[in-house]
């Protein structure tokens, strides 16, 4: 009787053991998970980075933000339309209210083709085609209108280093 005792009483043990390993694993595991995920900048819609223009807004991808002096500030539309869109593409937002980080400027939206385009300081956001990788600023001063944007949401108007 006192072997059947003593077996049952390890073999209960052994699992306890197995079971708390499981649950530890599991736990750990989940809680690395969030850590990894949630990384604000990793998130945003748009953000800033560094350039040879110096600091300046980028997109969700790291491609670089430009403005349109066609565009009117507070006008509540794009007048980049049709083929100028396939050059120019809209940055966009999955809400009303973009996930943004270190963009000091005023960020809101407008509604574009059923979307939501970035706008900051009232003006439309948009990425440039020729930019292949992040971090190109090819688009910067296209027929003299079409300018890198900075932080706080001002055109940047000079030339880049070495272009």
């Amino acid at each position: 009787m006192k072997i059947k005792l003593a077996s049952a009483l390890a073999g209960c043990a052994l699992t306890v053991l197995v079971l708390a390993g499981c649950s530890t694993a599991e736990d750990s595991s989940t809680a690395d998970s969030p850590a990894a995920t949630s990384d604000p900048a990793a998130a945003a819609e748009i953000a800033t980075a560094d350039s040879d223009l110096g600091e300046i807004i980028v997109d969700g991808e790291g491609m670089t933000a430009y403005v349109f002096d066609k565009d009117v500030a507070d006008s509540g539309e794009s007048t980049c339309v049709g083929e100028c869109l396939a050059a120019w593409p809209p940055i966009m937002s999955a809400s009303d209210e973009p996930v943004i980080d270190g963009v000091t400027g005023t960020i809101e939206t407008i509604s574009i083709d059923g979307g939501k385009q970035i706008t900051i300081n009232g003006l439309p956001i948009y990425t440039f085609a020729k930019d292949t990788a992040p971090g190109d600023t090819n688009g910067q001063g296209v027929n003299d209108v079409w300018w890198v944007i900075s932080p706080d949401g001002e055109k940047i108007s000079e030339s880049a280093t070495g272009q």
